[in-house]
């Protein structure tokens, strides 16, 4: 008898150890992943709110506090968390990217550019850089989070492989952008586009059953909601329509495609003194940086300080009115607060971008609905910044509840991103090049 429920009892615990092994770890990271990434958006919202209490008790302070912020930031960034820069994407394509015939190089990467300690200053220097008024987003970062926080979890596998290592990095980057933006379809659809190329029958399971355990817990947290909202796609013709994608795939290709140019090409357009100051004093060229975005920022009345959410939920819902050049002092900000390696994402501020060339386009078409422009050029200038068209679509479409414009999202995306292949290299893939080999710790 006790020979049976010794048995019994070891039978048990190996049927509990192989369901932990399945299932059990698996469900835990993506809960964490959700976690995580729920408490991010707090602090950066947190973040923010603090910024705009003290720039409306004093004016000047970002003339200050954004330089001094960004001096600190990239100080940090260099000497405690080489590695943490950036959105933080070009880290996780470096770290699926092709390994040698061992798989050695890819797990040097990962180990590298996906530890906890990148993750504890991914978090922190971002919170700082938002608190400083920088236009920086969220998403990016809340991406390469997800993933380090999953590759990590192959500590309590016994033998992790390369292949379940690659597996959770996806699953962890793809939940992350998920519960960043409430849009579980477009975190699929970014791992299969962006980060991998491809899609394996047996990853597949493991990054939808990611993204589904980090869903529930966002949404227990923060509840169902669309990020921007619904929209009302309007009335208007099949010609207008036409015409709407067509100007703004061209448009936004070449602004998208402008600004990736920028970023890739700094060599040829920032002056020969502070390309110098960059590469020898990295700090004081994250001070000067840091005041021009303040600058930029006082002369916009302030509208150009922060990832821009507010200022694209407001155009979408009325409730907002913006200058013509918003748009373009928007994105002289986000360069600047991108030139000196905080970390921080380009998501939320593209899209804000986007929505002010879709009033800037409705200044011109006047009789054309204004949200369906914002949308268009929205999807456009992500398209043609990340040039991952199907994702751009998938992600404007989930956050506006724009069902009735699949069509016109989708042509406007394909075309901005062919249009910016002109100017520039996809810009994650192009930036992950500076990952190619192990970042030295």
């Amino acid at each position: 008898m006790m020979s049976m429920l010794a048995g019994l009892h070891g039978h048990t615990l190996r049927r509990a150890r192989r369901l932990w092994l399945q299932y059990g770890i698996l469900w835990l990271g993506a809960v964490l992943v959700g976690l995580v990434a729920v408490m991010y958006a707090w602090l950066i919202d947190f973040g923010f709110e603090m910024f705009s209490a003290m720039r409306r008790g004093h004016a000047w302070l970002p003339l200050i506090l954004t330089p001094a912020m960004s001096a600190l930031c990239v100080w940090l960034t260099r000497r405690f968390f080489p590695g943490a820069e950036g959105s933080g994407i070009p880290q996780v394509i470096a770290s699926l990217a092709e390994e040698d015939e061992r798989g050695e190089l890819r797990v040097k990467r990962a180990s590298a550019l996906l530890t906890l300690k990148i993750l504890a200053g991914k978090i922190g220097i971002s919170f700082l850089g938002i608190l400083g008024g920088f236009t920086i987003g969220r998403e990016g970062p809340t991406v390469h989070v997800g993933a380090a926080l999953m590759y990590n979890m192959r500590r309590f596998y016994p033998r992790p492989s390369a292949i379940l290592e690659r597996r959770l990095i996806l699953a962890g980057a793809a939940a992350g952008l998920s519960a960043a933006f409430n849009t579980p379809l477009a975190g699929i659809v970014f791992a299969i586009e962006e980060l991998s190329r491809s899609f394996e029958q047996r990853a597949s399971g493991i990054v939808i059953t990611t993204i589904i355990f980090a869903g529930i817990v966002a949404l227990g947290l923060n509840g169902n909601y669309t990020y921007f909202g619904t929209i009302n796609a309007g009335n208007d013709s099949a010609r207008e329509l036409i015409v709407a994608v067509i100007v703004s795939g061209i448009l936004m290709g070449v602004a998208g495609g402008v600004f990736c140019w920028l970023l890739l090409n700094t060599h040829k357009w920032i002056p020969a003194p502070l390309r110098v100051l960059r590469a020898e004093r990295p700090v004081v060229f994250g001070a000067v940086c840091g005041l021009i975005v303040a600058v930029i920022g006082l002369c916009a009345g302030g509208m150009t300080f922060g990832s821009g959410y507010a200022e694209a939920k407001g155009l979408l819902t009325g409730q907002a009115q913006l200058s013509a050049w918003y748009p373009l002092a928007k994105m002289a900000s986000m360069v600047g607060s991108y030139l000196p390696g905080i970390p921080g994402g380009i998501f939320a501020p593209s899209l804000s971008i986007g929505a002010g060339f879709g009033n800037l386009l409705h200044m011109v078409f006047e009789h054309t609905s204004l949200s369906m422009l914002i949308a268009l050029a929205m999807v456009g200038y992500l398209a043609a910044v990340t040039q991952s068209p199907i994702t751009a679509f998938v992600i404007v479409m989930e956050m506006i509840n724009g069902h009735a414009l699949v069509i016109s999202l989708m042509a406007t995306a394909l075309l901005a991103s062919r249009v910016s292949r002109f100017f520039a290299p996809p810009l994650y893939e192009a930036l992950s090049e500076r990952y190619a080999h192990p970042v030295t710790k």
